[in-house]
């Protein structure tokens, strides 16, 4: 009777859309569970997979490292302020939030308090429910023809923009990563500095993350610099204006007028400059609910969702915030190339790692693309596949999530590196658009001859690090650091796509291929009579069936003799040199490979599960 695997577990404790959780019930378990405290959260998180929160629940270090499968945070909504995004990047967990499911709402809730403090709405609505009839007094201003001053002209800026535009408003922005061509699109004239904004301002609006350069930007003497007619709008993150600087503006008459959403601390504390700052005439406060339209919960919803059933499936990320965002068509031209790469790493580590000579095993690579891959904008995806292929099989039992996310840190903590290139090599005359070599050298030197353009990013331990040692059942001992004598030949897997299929072309000095799949018993043998008949014997007598057999023969560009001593075990072999890789049905047991190596059988042999 086949064993049925448990669903995955997902955690939601605070609220998600309906048409949002319709998405995950059919294929995961979801538990919500709302007005968990941190302690119940804490106890309860190590059960799941993924956890989807909103703004109130506070992903905290403690929490992740409690939670031993967590796979992905998702917080439906823009920012990650309540998420320790740091902790979960070294525990590999990816955290992804929905950058656009909201842009529309805090773009019209910024206007709705831009037109609020123009027209001293908050002021009027008090007035009139208090019986008073204040026309006069509650005199406000035109939208048009005044500079709206905008400091982050990022989706919801440019949407701000936009909005404004149409009420014939003059706009300037500040944003020193702005598109030029979008902002020139918006009508929007970029200025150098925060200072040269500032002080054409009638309206300041805030559209940028909450990090330690947007910290109190917005202080007294920001505000100093700015006209005593402006009036600052925020419907970002709190913490970036400063609320005392602001409360006494006001109360100076320096300041006309602000309109707030966001508040350092949310609900603001008693007796705080921010609960002065809501009661003050001059501000209209409304309690963060920039995001908070029927539309906006849906789709933040449904977007947040659609990324976890697409990572807990094993999918690339889309809008994580701890990984490179991956173009869609990037990824079609990846997934099949990210399995491939991954593979060449994990048939490297055991393949090496059974050798006669432990010392064989390294920890420098060369990784070189060749053909359509060289166009890509990252391959970020490719370099966490080789991490992940070349230290699963040997810290397995360690538990770790290796990932996209926390790829470069494994890699620099073992002491692996990487060097990554692109190589311009037509392959044009192949079957296959693209083409992967893995080179592991002796040295650390990172110079490639064939390669015309290097990726920057590698990483770069210290070389006295070593690899952990593999797992329990390896043939061949200690994963040592390899041996940098003069003249020791790199060790090189090659391999390619078809269709989807991953292919190995190469392994070591021998052609021949095969699919990196299931058990597969790899034997190096001088190719002579009786080799063939001799390993499919004593494989049957252990009861294992062979289901494919490829015999690969020295490479082109491999001189005869050339490595053939090491682990040579009689100078009088008939043949050439051969590589016998064979398809099994089972594990083959340490006896049986110890068995197949001698005079009769084979020089070297290892067995390697894909």
């Amino acid at each position: 009777m086949a064993i049925v695997k448990p669903k995955p577990k997902i955690l939601i404790p605070e609220k998600v859309s309906p048409d949002g959780l319709a998405l995950l019930k059919d294929s995961f378990h979801v538990d919500e569970k709302k007005g968990l405290s941190a302690d119940d959260l804490k106890a309860i998180i190590g059960d799941y997979e993924a956890l989807i929160v909103r703004s109130e629940t506070k992903v905290t270090a403690e929490l992740l490292q409690a939670a031993k499968q967590l796979k992905v945070v998702a917080r439906a909504g823009v920012g990650v302020d309540n998420v320790d995004v740091k902790t979960a990047t070294s525990l590999g967990i990816i955290v992804v939030n929905s950058p656009s499911g909201n842009i529309n709402a805090a773009a019209e809730h910024t206007i709705a308090l831009l037109m609020a403090v123009a027209r001293n709405i908050g002021d009027a609505n008090s007035s009139i429910k208090a019986g008073k009839w204040e026309r006069s007094r509650l005199t406000g201003i035109e939208a048009k023809s005044k500079t709206l001053a905008i400091v982050g002209l990022g989706k919801v800026g440019l949407t701000v923009a936009r909005i404004a535009n149409g009420f014939g408003m003059r706009l300037l922005a500040y944003d020193p990563y702005a598109s030029p061509s979008l902002a020139a699109a918006a009508s929007v004239t970029l200025l150098p500095t925060l200072a040269e904004l500032l002080k054409e301002a009638d309206f300041l609006t805030l559209h940028t993350p909450l990090i330690a350069s947007t910290k109190g930007m917005i202080g007294k003497a920001e505000l100093a610099t700015m006209k005593p007619t402006a009036r600052i709008l925020n419907v970002a993150r709190g913490g970036m204006i400063d609320e005392d600087a602001l409360l006494a503006a006001l109360d100076a008459g320096t300041i006309a007028g602000a309109g707030i959403d966001v508040w350092t601390s949310e609900p603001p504390e008693p007796d705080s400059s921010a609960t002065r700052l809501i009661a003050h005439p001059k501000v209209v406060a409304t309690p963060h609910l920039g995001a908070s339209t029927k539309e906006a919960q849906e789709n933040v919803s449904i977007d947040v969702c659609e990324q976890v059933v697409s990572i807990l499936s094993g999918e690339l990320p889309r809008s994580a915030v701890n990984a490179p965002i991956i173009l869609p068509e990037e990824y079609r031209t990846l997934q099949p190339f990210v399995t491939l790469v991954e593979k060449m790493g994990s048939l490297y580590t055991q393949h090496y790692s059974n050798r006669v000579n432990a010392q064989s095993f390294r920890t420098t690579f060369d990784i070189t693309y060749e053909g359509a891959l060289t166009d890509l904008h990252t391959t970020k995806p490719l370099f966490a596949a080789l991490v992940k292929g070349l230290l699963t099989p040997i810290t397995s039992s360690d538990g770790l999530n290796i990932n996209i996310v926390n790829a470069e840190l494994l890699a620099k903590d073992r002491g692996i590196l990487i060097n990554e290139h692109r190589s311009r090599e037509n392959v044009e005359d192949k079957p296959y658009s693209s083409f992967i070599t893995l080179r592991a050298r002796a040295s650390r030197s990172t110079s490639l001859a064939r390669s015309d353009k290097a990726i920057s990013r590698s990483t770069s331990p210290s070389a006295a690090r070593t690899l952990l040692s593999p797992s329990s059942g390896a043939v061949g001992g200690n994963l040592a650091p390899a041996s940098t004598k003069t003249g020791e030949e790199d060790q090189v897997i090659q391999g390619f796509v078809s269709g989807t299929q991953p292919f190995i072309s190469r392994l070591d000095r021998f052609k021949g291929e095969f699919v990196p799949k299931g058990t597969l018993l790899i034997c190096r043998n001088f190719d002579s009579c009786g080799k063939i008949g001799f390993v499919g014997s004593l494989l049957g007598k252990a009861g294992v069936n062979i289901k494919f057999m490829n015999v690969a023969p020295l490479h082109d560009d491999v001189e005869e003799g050339e490595g053939a001593g090491e682990g040579n075990v009689s100078g009088n072999q008939e043949g050439k040199e051969a590589l016998m890789i064979l398809g099994v049905d089972r594990p083959v047991g340490d006896d049986v490979v110890g068995g197949l190596i001698g005079p009769e059988g084979v020089v070297e042999a290892s067995v390697v599960t894909l």
